[in-house]
């Protein structure tokens, strides 16, 4: 086992693949469609969401920051 372990063990880990809105278990696509790595098929596939919801907490907060 080297120092990284999502590296390591890439291909038991879960992606969600940006250009066709689908999950995949391992290093299938190029890493410019690749969100990930997750531990679950279920994470993967609420990642997006999960990250559009961030945005919008952080675009809210920069709003309030800046007044």
């Amino acid at each position: 086992m080297g120092l990284f372990k999502d590296i390591d063990d890439a291909d038991s880990k879960y992606y969600f693949n940006l250009k066709t809105n689908t999950v995949e278990r391992g290093l299938v696509s190029d890493a410019d469609h690749r969100m990930g790595p997750y531990e679950t098929e279920e994470v993967a596939r609420a990642a997006l969401e999960r990250a559009k919801a961030r945005n919008e907490e952080w675009e809210e907060d920069d709003k309030k920051w800046n007044g």
